[in-house]
Parts: C-alpha cells; sequence; structure tokens
C-alpha cells in the first residue's frame, strides 16, 4: 500500500514546488498584467462611424433626433395654450426659469393620432438661437447607429416628413433632419393679434 502512495506523494512534492514562485516572478507577472490592462482597447472603429440618436415613437413609427440637437428631456409640468397659434403648436412651458414653446410634430407631417404615450415628456431641442420642446408618444432612449447601417431615403416617406429627413436606418428608423425643422419659417408663428 505505500507504494500506491509514494507516486501520489511524489507527484504533490512536484506541484508544489512548481507553484512557488519567486517574489521577481510575481512582480513580472503583475507588471504584464497591469500593462495588458491599461493599454487602450484595440478598435477598428472610430466615433465618427457611428451617428447618436434619441429614439422616439410618433404614430407607431420609430424615429431619431441625432444627440448635438437635443439638449435634455424634460418632464413637463405645465403647459400653457397659446391662442391664435397653429394646431401643431401646444403652448408654452416653463423649463427652470425660461419658456419654450412645446409642438407636436405628429400634427405638423399630418400623422394618425394614437392612444396617449409619454405625454408628460418633452425633448428640449436647439440649433443656435432657436429652441423649443417637442412632443413624443414614447421615448426609447439613446442609441448608436453604425454609419454604414444608414440610407438616404425610404419610398413610403411622402410629403412633408420626406422633406425633414435626414436618413433611415436598415431597421427603418427615420432620423430628422432637426436643422432643417427648427429653421423652417413654418414652424415659427408671427402672427399678431389685436
Amino acid at each position: 500500500m505505500a507504494e500506491t502512495h509514494r507516486p501520489m506523494q511524489d507527484s504533490q512534492v512536484v506541484l508544489e514546488q512548481g507553484l512557488m514562485i519567486t517574489e521577481a516572478e510575481k512582480k513580472e507577472v503583475l507588471n504584464a498584467r497591469a500593462k495588458a490592462l491599461a493599454r487602450e482597447p484595440d478598435t477598428q472603429e472610430k466615433p465618427q462611424d457611428f451617428l447618436k440618436i434619441v429614439e422616439f415613437t410618433l404614430a407607431n413609427e420609430i424615429y431619431g433626433i441625432e444627440s448635438p440637437y437635443v439638449r435634455e428631456v424634460y418632464l413637463m409640468k405645465e403647459l400653457t395654450p397659446l391662442p391664435c397659434t397653429p394646431p401643431f403648436v401646444l403652448g408654452i412651458t416653463n423649463v427652470r426659469g425660461k419658456i419654450i414653446s412645446v409642438i407636436d410634430i405628429k400634427k405638423f407631417f399630418d400623422l394618425p393620432e394614437t392612444g396617449l404615450g409619454d405625454r408628460d415628456r418633452i425633448i428640449i431641442v436647439e440649433a443656435g438661437e432657436i429652441e423649443l420642446g417637442i412632443l413624443a408618444d414614447a421615448l426609447h432612449g439613446v442609441r448608436h447607429i453604425p454609419v454604414e447601417d444608414i440610407q438616404p431615403s425610404l419610398p413610403t416617406l411622402t410629403g412633408i416628413r420626406e422633406e425633414y429627413l435626414r436618413c433611415v436606418t436598415n431597421d427603418r428608423r427615420v432620423i430628422l433632419d432637426m436643422n432643417k425643422l427648427l429653421t423652417d419659417t413654418r414652424i415659427v408663428v408671427h402672427e399678431e393679434v389685436f
């Protein structure tokens, strides 16, 4: 019986000796690990290879606004209607002491009305000095879309929506041209009431 235990004892001694490393070897292993972890990841894609958008729903279709145009998503507490404005202008709201116009681009795009969604959240967008809030049926969050997944247009989009289209993704998300929308004279109300 002692003969069967002897190879096991010999193996245990060999294992223990193999696991014993010097302090210099430990430092070398730890330094190599630290260098590997500190190295920046080797990625082929650059930040400009993606389009960062804020996604939301309008009339059961998913739309997106490029993130540089989005100042914030705001929980609207009160909305004051404005007389003598087009139907797409819902009114104004106070956002931390600043008065912001709120529009429903579903009405501007002549999209069908759907049930209530996140009717208390607005996407505050800006381009230069122009700033307004856009009402969305539902908000989905921020998404990074690879540039190669972007197409110029969809044949099903017609009329005013096509006018404000920047691009469409492979999965049919419509990215709006916010610069064009925010600078359009049809959005600005210049009517005076006496």
